[in-house]
């Protein structure tokens, strides 16, 4: 049977109690329907979306009739959304659950249930190992019962809702015109991420037509994820092309959002720890009593510094934002580098690509108004609190089990040192408490290096951060230059892996 991974059930398209279909999600519902009514719950309402892959509409209807039958009013989104609106829905309408039909930017051939709870929030452990039981428990067939669509309002709302981030994030300031160059990856976010940033003001926005409208085989990418080399390849050309501010690239549904940048040669996408710690400045900008900040273990260790310094509280959680959302009471932003990014957690307590963009957009517009750029504040934090340069070694494997066996080799004989550096062990799965998780963490005076299995696609996932001091502007290159040398030899290393695993 598929299990709960991060937020509900994800995997191929394929019959059987190990694939997505019609009877997994079924069950699942059945399930989880159970597993609110011994909570006291039944009779509560619930949220049913979908996006645009393949499956997704015969699982939101299979979603949505068996909760109407089993005695629950269900609200079903309007054609395809992106998965923020759900679990902003969730929130709005006080909902006990929200389900969305999708695998995110996972390949084509998968699809997925993700299931939103405690005010629109993921679900997290125990509640993911006692639905499974319920699950395992269900009888067939499973009653459904017709249902019809509606929402359409929740869509306008969490529209109003993006438009005023401007004015509640970014506060008073002169703004200057930007031009956006936008990708939705064939994905659901395209016609909304528009529709939203002109709601905040922002109608230059061109769009790469040939990824724009949903498209389930995604014809122009290999992997639809903004983070993999050559998926914002047209998105950068298009950028480049029409001289824009800004690029930015939204996931298949929407819930990640990835930044472009110009740069001396070229436009490149920065990394999501990058994002991370620009849209944190932004956003704290606005809230200056005793606010929070949160991140993950395998971020960059930058946003710590740049709390204390606006005098922010800081948090680090595990991976995902089902952790992230429930860091702490204050949360005005978090983000984890993986492109997930958290601007408006009253509201959405979930990453949110569209919300993101708007942000992202904002501050552009800030700082062109002062004549300065994204990649110009980069490096006035490296000025102001070292160089953080950071990178990702993902090595895709044959299925999840292979990952945790790489990681499980590696606890048992660790190297002492990495790339002729003494480092310092951490076994996070034998830490108590709750950064306890299956990674590895090797700590020197001059890097850090996590890794750990990812937890929805077959990966070894190895996240690298080289430290360096800068004196001044005038010795930002050279420090540039030699972080890439020691990211290039630590690469190296996390590549030699699997082999010295075998």
């Amino acid at each position: 049977m598929l299990r709960f991974g991060t937020a509900g059930l994800r995997g191929p398209l394929r019959e059987g109690p190990d694939g997505m279909n019609v009877t997994t999600v079924s069950r699942a519902t059945a399930g989880l329907a159970d597993w609110l009514r011994e909570r006291c719950l039944g009779g509560g309402a619930v949220v049913v979306g979908r996006d645009a892959r393949h499956g997704s509409a015969e699982f939101a209807t299979a979603t949505a009739e068996i909760f109407t039958a089993a005695g629950f009013p269900v609200t079903v989104l309007p054609d395809p959304v992106p998965t923020p609106v759900v679990a902003f829905a969730v929130r709005e309408l006080g909902a006990v659950a929200g389900v969305q039909i999708t695998a995110s930017h996972n390949p084509p051939a998968d699809n997925g249930y993700k299931v939103y709870l405690d005010g629109g929030s993921q679900l997290i452990a125990p509640a993911d190992s006692e639905i499974e039981k319920r699950i395992e428990a269900v009888a067939e067939p499973v009653a459904r019962e017709a249902v019809s669509t509606s929402g359409a309002d929740l869509v306008d709302r969490y529209l109003e809702r993006v438009g005023q981030l401007p004015r509640l994030l970014g506060g008073p300031g002169e703004r200057a015109d930007v031009r956006i160059a936008l990708t939705a990856l064939h994905g659901v976010g395209g016609e909304l991420a528009v529709r939203a940033l002109a709601a905040a003001g922002f109608t230059d926005v061109r769009v790469v037509e040939e990824q724009f409208a949903p498209d389930p085989d995604f014809p122009t990418v290999s992997f639809p994820n903004p983070e993999e080399p050559g998926a914002a390849d047209l998105l950068l050309a298009l950028a480049e092309r029409i001289d824009a501010d800004v690029a930015i690239a939204l996931d298949p549904d929407a819930d990640r959002c990835a930044l472009g940048v110009p740069g001396p040669t070229g436009w490149h996408m920065l990394r999501g720890d990058e994002t991370g710690v620009l849209l944190a400045d932004y956003v704290l900008r606005t809230h200056p009593t005793d606010p929070l900040v949160a991140t993950t273990i395998v971020s960059s260790r930058l946003l710590s510094k740049l709390a204390a310094a606006r005098s922010a509280r800081y948090a680090e959680t595990l991976t995902g934002f089902k952790w992230l959302a429930r860091a702490g009471d204050g949360l005005v932003y978090a983000y984890e580098e993986a492109i997930g990014h958290c601007v408006d957690p009253s509201k959405v307590r979930d990453k949110d690509g569209i919300s993101a963009a708007v942000a992202a957009a904002d501050l552009v517009a800030l700082l062109k108004a002062q004549g300065k750029t994204l990649q110009g504040e980069l490096d006035s934090y490296a000025v102001e609190f070292g160089l953080h340069a950071g990178g990702q070694v993902s090595l895709r494997l044959p299925d999840q089990a292979a990952a945790s066996v790489l990681v499980a080799a590696l606890r048992a004989n660790p190297p002492s040192d990495i790339a002729g550096t003494p480092v310092k062990f951490t076994d996070q799965a034998q830490v108590r408490g709750r950064l306890r998780t299956d990674a590895l963490i090797f700590d020197a005076d001059d890097f850090r290096i996590v890794v750990r299995p990812s937890g929805t696609e077959p990966k070894l996932k190895c996240y690298l951060e080289v430290f360096a001091p800068v004196a001044d502007r005038d010795d930002l290159n050279d420090a540039k230059q030699a972080a890439a040398q020691r990211l290039s030899q630590l690469t190296t290393f996390c590549r030699s892996l699997a082999d010295s695993a075998e």
